[in-house]
Parts: C-alpha cells; structure tokens; sequence
C-alpha cells in the first residue's frame, strides 16, 4: 500500500436546492418527478421546462431525438449557466433500426489558431472557440429525427419569447460569477439586471434577442448561424474584442460522425463515444474495476475498488490520440495490465501537469437522456465550461459562448476539437439496450457513471437507489467520499480509507459527485423508469 498518510478530514454540509416545479408567486414550488415510470417513452433532463419540452415531442408521436433535441435547445434558454447554443454537445444514439451513432459538435480551435502565441485567458474573447450546439443538434434532428425544425424548437423560443421564472439553483450559478458577467457589455445586457445586480430567484426572465436567433435557426437552419447574419454579428464582436473567430472559422465547421467505441463489463456490452468524449476512458475504468478482483460487498471495499479503477484508467486521458489507442484502452487485456498496478503500487496520477479542467473540485455542464416507446434511445450531453463559460454574451444575440481555447482544457491546437471528460453510455444485455446514461460535472463525469452502473450490476440495486449511492473521485494526493444522510459513507469510513493511506476529504455538498439522468428498462412490467439525480433540479416525465 502507500506510504500511510495523516488523515485529512473535510466535512462540508451544504443543503440541497429545493425541487421546483409548479410556478406560484414567481417561484416554482411543487416536488417535481425525479422517478418516472412508462411505456410511452421518457425525458430526463436538468431543468423541469426542458423535460416538458421533451415530453410534449412525445406526445405528438415524435421520436427520442426529436425530444432530445427539444430538451436541449430549452435548456439553452433556461439554464445557461450550464449550456447554450454558444457551446458544444456530444450524442450517443441508439436507434432499433439502424443501431449505435454518435455525434460529435464540440467546439474547436480555428483552423488558423496559434496557441502558442494566443492569450492564455480562462474566460473572456480569447478563449471562445468555434460552437457546435447549433450545428450538432440540428444534424441529430435531420438524421435521425422525425419532426420539423420548427416543431421542435418551437418550446424553447415560446420560453425565451414570453418569459419564464428563473429557477433558484440557475440564480445563484449566475450571481456566483456576477463579477465577471460585469466585465462585458453582452452579459450585463443579457443576463443581469440595469444595475449590474444578479437577478433573483423567481425573476421573470425574458430573453427576446435569443428568442430572435432561435427563430431564425427553426426557420433558415444552422446556415444562418455559421454563415448568415448571426455569424457576421459574432465575428464583428469577437474581432472587436481580442477573439480569435472568423467568418472562415464559422464556415468551416462541422458536426461530425462521432467513432463508437465498445467494452465489456461483467457479461454486460458498454457503447459510448471516442475522443473528444471520454467514453474509452469510463469503460476502460469499469473494466479495471472487473479486473481488479476486489469485493465490492460493502461502502468501504466498494470505494477503495472504484478509487483505484477510475485513478488508473484516469493515467490515459491524455494518451488518446489514434483509433488504436481506444482499441488498446478499451481492451480487457490493458484493463488487466492497469488492474496488475494497482496491486503493484505503480504509477500515479502526476496531478501539478494536469490542465484545470482535469482537476477542478466542481464539474458544470448539463446531461439528458430520452427514451422512446419504440426503445429508441438519445443520451446527450452539452456544455459551455465552466459556469457561465467565457462569460461572454454578444450584445444582441443572448448567449454565452463556451470556454475552449486559453488553456482551461489544455493545449488545443489550430483546428482541433476540445476534448473533455464528457462521456453519454449505453448498457446492454445480450444486444438489448437497458441502460442509458450520463452525467454532467466535469473530471466527475466518468467516476459517477462508473459508480451507478457498478451499484446496478456489482449491487443489484435498481437505478433509483443506485443513482442515491455515495460515489468517491481521486483527487490531488487522496480521495472525496460522499457523505448523504442515508447509506453515504461515514466518519468510520473516512478513517477505514485513512487506514490505508489516503488523505481523505468527506463531502456533502450538492453535485459535488457528478449529476447523472438516466433511464433504464423496468424489469417489473416491461416499460422503462426515468431518473433524474437528487442533487439537482431536473426531472423526469412521460407523455400521459
């Protein structure tokens, strides 16, 4: 084992935001669905107008994508904090039909991007890459939806159009960073009051620019953003400001096919997606996890297992560069290699060499998950960074643009795409989909989704009590345990992990451990059950 360490004991209680729903005297009130049980399909998004959007797709006999693609653009106007057209998304779809696809509309570097000499800024004009949301959602929408554009985006511009009221959590995601919203024309315009001041939870919000560039989108297509009068408008902006992008930049881009990758796990077939998504990394850290042998009976045995895991396949995030290192990566033979190691004491995480975003103690962006009554599946996750991403807003569009270049993910080189930790799955059994999930988070993606899928399959829980399980994340010289008031880890547990020579930082605190929406087939009747993770303010719903 390592070198026994002091125990490094960190105890934080941080009340979970309340879970709104039903809008009274500005605020919303009700207990939304978390869990949501139906045959008739299933949306789980973080924000309960986005499920709704989802659902009324359903409802009118549209497919998973087609609510997927609902969801996402609501989610762009209610919860920007998190997400927006300004940022990038990845897909994994599972049609009955024609199988796996992925879609790949992260954001990248111009083609002409010189990082070397680039401002090296975290925030602001130089750090704004080329966005994919728009391109990637209506490519999905095109190829494997069934409605029209108009149709689908028609919520999410009704929302930013007529208003809607801000919900607690998304107030105080933007006040926390209302210092440096401030700094920028387009935000203080967009996103905070005439007096620079944050708004309020329950403020009604309305968004009439977005509302303008929604409506242009659902009726001219993605051409009008890359190449139309919203890019002249985003170029003119960004040039004026120190930003890299050009009308070439806009132009160019295109969201991609993304490469399936594809492991194992205890008799289990695990889909995700190749680089710029960690899905190579999430299944190689669960096949370690079968590899390694350990028991998994209880809390303790059960974390130190998925520590090691997640801490070794961890060592390969920056090793994927070809199809044949995800072949090498996903491989039950590297699995047991890395497994070896851990009984080994060899090679550890080298933690100061790593960029920001691989270390940040709180992960942001946003995960949804639809399923349809045919089986059809879409699991997509979207993001802008960090919260409120650059912080910038061009005056008149509504947005925020995504933090891609400047080095919060590392050296992004002219023309490449930002990878990140973001990492949509698909579980099945004998070629039969029942498990389809994500998370948002950032390092914290992977780690949470191993830790639902091993309580499901290690623990036989079903996806509710897993999705309630304490997780653990490696950190920089020790391990973060979840801390819940039921079944979480304990002042015993910390001191069990000490024991073994981990400084150990137990924490409670709301959506430190990953935010995982997820459905998964009832065993019990035949239909499927919705999830939305407990530490946010998302939820569940179905068509009546």
């Amino acid at each position: 084992m390592m070198n026994k360490k002091l125990l490094s004991f960190t105890l934080i209680f941080l009340c979970g935001c309340s879970q709104p729903i039903k809008k009274a005297d500005g605020f919303y009130t009700e207990s939304l669905h978390k869990v949501k049980k139906s045959n008739k399909g299933i949306v789980v998004a973080a924000h309960p107008l986005a499920t709704k959007a989802g659902v009324q797709m359903l409802a009118q006999n549209g497919n998973a994508i087609d609510a997927a693609v609902a969801a996402a653009f609501t989610l762009a106007v209610v919860e920007p904090s998190m997400s927006g057209i300004g940022g990038r998304t990845l897909i994994l779809i599972y049609s009955p039909k024609t199988g796996y696809h992925g879609i790949d509309a992260t954001t990248s570097a111009p083609n002409d991007y010189d990082y070397e000499n680039a401002p090296k800024k975290r925030y602001g004009y130089p750090s704004i890459g080329v966005p994919g949301v728009v391109k990637g959602l209506t490519k999905a929408l095109s190829e494997h939806g069934t409605m029209q554009r108009n149709d689908v985006m028609a919520p999410a511009i009704q929302i930013a159009e007529d208003g809607h009221s801000l919900i607690f959590g998304e107030a105080m995601r933007q006040a926390y960073v209302n210092e440096q919203l401030n700094e920028f024309e387009g935000t203080r315009q967009h996103f905070l009051n005439s007096d620079g001041s944050s708004r309020q939870p329950g403020q009604w919000v309305k968004q009439k620019d977005l509302a303008k560039v929604l409506k242009a989108i659902a009726e001219e297509g993605s051409d009008v953003f890359y190449k139309g009068w919203i890019a002249e408008k985003i170029v003119e902006d960004n040039i004026a400001n120190g930003g890299v992008l050009s009308l070439k930049a806009l132009e160019e881009y295109e969201a991609l096919d993304a490469e399936i990758v594809k492991g194992n796990y205890r008799d289990n077939e695990l889909i995700g997606l190749w680089m710029p998504s960690y899905g190579a990394i999430t299944i190689e850290a669960l096949q370690i996890l079968e590899a390694y042998k350990n028991k998994l009976s209880n809390n303790q045995e059960w974390g130190e297992s998925v520590y090691h895991a997640i801490e070794r396949a961890y060592l390969d995030r920056r090793e994927q560069n070809t199809l044949e290192d995800a072949k090498r990566f996903t491989s039950k033979e590297w699995a047991k290699k890395r497994a070896a190691e851990i009984h080994n004491e060899q090679t550890y995480i080298q933690w100061e060499e790593l960029p920001e975003s691989f270390t940040a103690a709180m992960g942001h962006t946003t995960h949804l998950t639809v399923v349809d009554k045919n089986g059809m599946i879409a699991v997509l996750t979207q993001t802008v960074g960090t919260t409120m991403g650059s912080k910038v807003a061009t005056p008149g569009l509504g947005f925020v643009y995504a933090q891609t270049l400047g080095g919060y993910l590392g050296e992004v080189k002219a023309g490449q795409r930002a990878a990140s930790h973001i990492s949509p799955l698909i579980v099945a059994k004998d070629g039969n989909p029942f498990l389809g999930l994500g998370a948002a988070g950032g390092s914290r993606i992977p780690s949470s989704i191993v830790a639902v899928i091993s309580r499901i399959v290690d623990q036989g829980y079903d996806l509710e009590q897993a999705m309630g399980m304490p997780r653990v994340q490696p950190i920089d010289g020790g391990i973060d345990i979840e801390f819940t008031a039921n079944e979480g880890f304990t002042l015993a547990d910390s001191a069990y992990f000490s024991e073994l020579g981990h400084n150990v930082t137990v924490q409670r605190k709301p959506a430190k451990f990953g935010r995982i929406h997820a459905v998964m087939k009832d065993s019990n009747n035949g239909g499927w059950v919705g999830v939305a993770d407990s530490d946010w303010e998302g939820s569940a719903d179905s068509p009546k």
